[in-house]
């Protein structure tokens, strides 16, 4: 499946979720969340983590359960596609074993995410500070709490701001900043960020500073860099102030003029691909 044609610009399209599986897979070091299996697949439930140890792509507990890792490297145009051949390989291991990369081969006949997990399942997301989770894996664990505690001196703290869904607050060499998955169609998106950028109303908080944004899977994460010593609770009521503002933008039918063209191309400017 190496045709350019056949790449997928946003795989994780009509999953629950689908913003939260690109935050794992591009934003957030160390998560959890769950989705639910459909019938052909068995019906049970699918673990997603944002990493395992020593980057294996997938996990079967001793109690049958699937674990996927979302951010291990892809070689498949459709990473949904990769992702899928791993469940469906940790879905067929024995009990209590690592699915390594070298066993897995994704081809056109591969299952896609889409065609594993139930459409109606919730998507339940927890973030973490450490990669603790990783004790439940296997029963003899002593090993994976010690290499989790090794890698998690590395990690940037990440918070899911209380109440804002897909909002994360992040720490990036001691200075705070806010990334949102807001899931929003990308031209539509930048729109409404343009014409808030020409009210100088884009700032989430007073003196915070639009960064730019993140362009990825399909999905694109404005990121703003925040005032010192700002912390995720103070953004919930901030953020759900601004998003009415986003969402009026969102929703405007005028064409855009000079000030919101100007504005959207230093937008533009300012957009990197992820992938």
């Amino acid at each position: 499946m190496a045709a350019d044609r056949d790449f997928v610009v946003r795989p994780f399209e009509g999953l629950p979720g689908e913003a939260g599986l690109v935050a794992m897979r591009q934003l957030i070091p160390a998560a959890t969340a769950t989705l639910q299996l459909n019938q052909a697949a068995g019906g049970g439930e699918l673990l997603v983590v944002t990493v395992l140890p020593d980057l294996v792509r997938a996990w079967r507990r001793s109690d049958g359960q699937p674990v996927l890792a979302m951010q291990p490297a892809l070689g498949a145009n459709d990473v949904s596609r990769d992702l899928g051949q791993a469940v469906q390989a940790a879905l067929e291991a024995p009990r209590g074993e690592a699915v390594k990369p070298a066993a897995l081969i994704t081809s056109p006949d591969s299952p896609r995410l889409q065609d594993l997990v139930d459409p109606k399942s919730k998507f339940e997301l927890t973030v973490h500070d450490s990669f603790g989770f990783w004790a439940d894996l296997a029963e003899d664990s002593d090993e994976l709490v010690k290499s989790a505690e090794e890698v998690a001196e590395n990690l940037d703290p990440t918070v899911q701001v209380p109440d804002v869904e897909m909002a994360f607050w992040t720490d990036l060499g001691g200075r705070p900043f806010l990334r949102w998955a807001m899931g929003v169609e990308e031209e539509a998106l930048l729109d409404a960020l343009a014409r808030l950028q020409a009210k100088r109303q884009a700032g989430v908080v007073e003196e915070a500073k639009y960064a730019g944004a993140f362009r990825a899977l399909g999905i694109v994460i404005p990121v703003w860099e925040l005032p010192s010593g700002t912390t995720a609770a103070d953004l919930t009521e901030a953020l759900g102030t601004y998003r009415q503002r986003f969402d009026e933008a969102l929703a405007s039918q005028e064409p855009l003029d000079g000030a919101v063209r100007r504005a959207r191309a230093g937008l533009v400017a300012r957009s990197f691909t992820l992938r």
